[in-house]
């Protein structure tokens, strides 16, 4: 304690006395004090600091503290996670040997561990508390340790799950290296991906591109032709918006049918008549199945499911279906492979229809876009996950869906409430061959700038709706630095264009693997983003994406059509939501949360 005392009178207190000093010398001019304040705070203290902080550590007891309550309160833990370590099976994990070693002796032990078990995994202070030079083996340390040290592998991606569908390495989601050394030039023809084959080039391309917008944007700005942006005082900007102006039209009643109120199972019928949507759900055993079911069974099974009212209450209400009909019906007939199919007969079928090409923007280049909305659900199911914001003490799940200018809903998927709406954006867009988008937007929750970099080279434009884009980071690259001495809109950050190239033979890898349909971009980018040290190949598509997402906001700011046309986009797939809402309500087993009750258009 004295040798405590010591330290911080002469390091601390003396350094502050000589401050002092140096203020209350009136021979000092106000430029010198600072000078000489300056070579007090610059002298050589790290060592006494770090016998200071080695003192008080001693005299506080270390982090004894904390590892008292992690073994007092770790039985519960036990209990639950022990019997998962010994049975589990993990991949070779070379690098993380020390760890392979102590988790095989915990189960060749049946979590019976003693002071023999393996602590390499461990730091020095950490195996002194485990086995105290006087005191017994702390048995349950030592387990609260490695389950920690489990834990951190895992997400780290060190350790990696054998069979598990979240936790494989990143190699089994792509193909194969083997694989693409020998084929890579018949991927990238396959892919589409030649004109990438060569980072170089590519690059140079974008170098240009980007640093010629950086000089149209501010040029408008010096010349006063953009209205609607404005130059804040801290040097940050905002734009605004102004909504379109509406277009009047011939009211449709002479198309429309007068009777207002057309029943469902008309509606259901009418669009099987025209293209087919019941024979795709065929019987999974096709072999021993001769009778098909009567049209009018598979339609009480699609309003039953899709208005939420359930195969008992549907045939309670439908006099021509019997309920074990309906139910065998919906159990043999309703997989989700049938499911998809049907929907894309009916999506086929009226992308062939002229009247709603009248909607679009640009017969040329088709704009969709893509919205999530949280359901609570009160029935155990695997996609759903807790969040107390959005269900209070219940459960949820999210259910995104796709949309284009026609109003044609194409895709949706459903996922954990905790999962981010981004990494399923390029699974939508990859889903078929009969709706193909060039431009898709999504809100600010659908975006990252992996989604950038992965939809440039899928040779799609996304461009999403920032809430606050005066607040997103603008990149260049470094031959640029002596440029924008005077741009208002000026760039704060460099391209990690050294990653980019380090990496671009896995990026064109796992592009080529999404394009191919291999694996799902959600599979990829949600095992690259569940490492807790960012991945390189995730730190490279990352930096290409930062290209992409500056070239974009400067063309945002510049552009009111463009911005005028993501909102109508987004106002589709909005509306859309809120009326899946509105059909949802009464239903038993799904419910909107909180937010989407009020109105609101939430998301994570």
């Amino acid at each position: 304690m004295d040798s405590l005392l010591d330290t911080l009178k002469t390091e601390v207190f003396g350094a502050l006395q000589d401050i002092r000093s140096l203020v209350e010398d009136t021979r000092l001019s106000p430029v010198k004090k600072i000078d000489s304040i300056q070579i007090v705070l610059n002298q050589d203290r790290e060592s006494a600091l770090q016998t200071l902080r080695a003192d008080i550590r001693r005299d506080a007891g270390g982090r004894e503290p904390l590892y008292q309550a992690l073994e007092s309160r770790s039985l519960r833990l036990q209990n639950r996670i022990s019997p998962i370590l010994r049975v589990v099976h993990f991949g070779s994990g070379e690098r993380c040997a020390d760890l392979m070693a102590a988790i095989a002796h915990f189960r060749d032990k049946d979590g019976a561990v003693t002071a023999n078990a393996p602590m390499a995994f461990l730091d020095q202070e950490e195996r002194d508390a485990v086995l105290p030079k006087s005191g017994p083996f702390r048995v349950s340390l030592y387990k609260v340790f490695l389950f920690q040290y489990t834990a951190g592998a895992i997400k780290a991606g060190n350790l990696n799950l054998e069979g598990s569908y979240k936790y494989r390495p990143l190699e089994d989601y792509l193909i194969s290296r083997e694989r693409w050394n020998k084929d890579k030039a018949q991927f990238l023809v396959r892919a589409g991906l030649v004109d990438f084959a060569d980072p170089t080039p590519v690059l140079t391309a974008l170098d240009k591109t980007l640093h010629r917008q950086y000089q149209q944007t501010n040029a408008a700005i010096r010349e006063g032709t953009n209205p609607h942006l404005k130059i804040t005082a801290n040097g940050g900007f905002r734009v605004t918006t102004p909504a379109q102006g509406e277009i009047d039209s011939e009211p449709l009643n002479r198309i429309l049918p007068q009777r207002y109120c057309v029943p469902i199972a008309e509606i259901l019928a009418t669009v099987n008549r025209h293209c087919g949507l019941l024979d795709e759900f065929r019987h999974w055993q096709q072999a021993h199945v001769r009778q098909q079911p009567n049209p009018a069974t598979l339609f009480a099974g699609i309003m039953g499911l899709g208005c939420g009212i359930g195969a008992q209450r549907m045939a309670r209400i439908s006099p021509s279906v019997s309920e074990r009909e309906l139910e065998h019906a919906i159990n043999w007939r309703f997989s989700l492979d049938n499911i998809v199919a049907a929907n894309d007969r009916v999506v086929a079928a009226m992308d062939n229809m002229e009247l709603p090409n009248l909607y679009r923007r640009s017969q040329k280049a088709p704009h969709t876009s893509s919205d999530g909305q949280k359901f609570e659900v009160r029935r155990e199911s695997l996609n759903a996950s807790y969040s107390f914001k959005y269900f209070g003490k219940g459960q949820g799940v999210s259910a995104y869906t796709f949309i284009d200018e026609r109003s044609i809903l194409w895709h949706s998927l459903v996922f954990s409430a905790a999962e981010r709406e981004s990494a399923y954006v390029i699974d939508g867009l990859m889903h078929n061959d009969v709706i193909r988008s060039d431009i898709h937007s999504t809100d600010e929750h659908g975006y990252n700038e992996i989604i950038f970099a992965g939809a440039h080279l899928i040779g799609l434009s996304y461009p999403p709706r920032f809430k606050n884009v005066g607040k997103q980071r603008l990149y260049r690259f470094h031959s640029r630095r002596k440029d924008g001495a005077d741009w208002a809109i000026a760039p704060t950050k460099y391209v990690n264009e050294a990653a980019i190239l380090e990496n671009w033979d896995d990026i064109l890898r796992l592009v080529a693997t999404i394009k191919l349909k291999e694996s799902t971009a959600s599979e990829i980018f949600r095992r690259l983003n569940s490492y807790s040290r960012q991945h390189s190949l995730y730190k490279a598509m990352k930096a290409f994406g930062q290209i992409v997402k500056s070239l974009f906001i400067l063309r945002y700011v510049d552009d009111l059509d463009l911005r005028q046309a993501i909102e109508k986009q987004l106002n589709k797939v909005e509306l859309a939501n809120r009326f899946t809402r509105r059909r949802c309500r009464k239903s038993a087993r799904v419910r909107p949360s909180r937010e989407g009750r009020a109105g609101n258009r939430r998301s994570l």
